[in-house]
């Protein structure tokens, strides 16, 4: 919407260019060997938006993935989403799970989206489904909960890339992120490209990373 707003145009041109840095976006990390790339595409929060920018940003992942899926798949992506799906429509339901079927045993850059997510309705998610499981309290540690979350199978972020000059979390990956170095660059995602990537990856490379210790 910033970049949109900012060249005086229509805020569906913006999410339009935000798709195109998407494909942009995997294509660099793809020639960077970067395994796990996760984007942040709409929020438990984002609801509060105008309904009609919801609507549109609902129609602008159902058409990119049918879209684009072929491509994808061509290209030896893995897509997966996160985020609760209860919320979305039958029609995104079926192109949500059509997306992962297809992709499931590619072996190429791995790619989720996080759509209609929030990490505390993620963590909220988990605990329901930890007490469902009946699990003893001397049981239950970080291994388990992870477990449960959205990301299961997913290696916890080595880098978060903020976009356009923001400096919070913004309800992302709360959990996961705990080690992960942050990174914030003024350019705003539309205009997001692979020398943008690889400005945060080399200053990521420069950093010494404790863990703590």
């Amino acid at each position: 919407r910033r970049w949109a707003k900012e060249k005086h145009l229509a805020t569906a041109l913006g999410h339009q260019q935000g798709a195109k840095a998407l494909k942009e976006t995997i294509k660099a990390c793809d020639k960077l060997g970067i395994k796990y790339l996760t984007v942040y595409a709409f929020s438990t929060e984002n609801w509060r938006r105008t309904q009609e920018e919801v609507d549109y940003l609902m129609k602008l992942l159902v058409t990119t993935m049918k879209k684009d899926l072929k491509n994808m798949h061509k290209n030896n992506v893995r897509v997966r989403f996160i985020g609760n799906r209860n919320q979305l429509s039958q029609e995104l339901q079926g192109v949500i799970k059509h997306s992962e079927e297809v992709t499931c045993k590619n072996t190429g850059v791995n790619l989720q989206i996080a759509f209609n997510y929030g990490a505390r309705d993620e963590i909220v998610h988990a605990v329901k489904d930890i007490i469902k499981s009946k699990l003893k309290a001397e049981d239950i540690t970080e291994d388990v909960i992870n477990s449960y979350l959205y990301t299961k199978d997913i290696p916890d972020p080595d880098l978060l890339i903020r976009t356009g000059g923001d400096k919070r979390v913004s309800n992302y990956l709360l959990w996961q992120i705990a080690y992960s170095e942050f990174y914030v660059t003024e350019t705003l995602w539309p205009d997001f490209n692979k020398k943008t990537l690889e400005t945060a990856i080399n200053e990521f490379n420069h950093r010494q990373r404790r863990f703590g210790a």
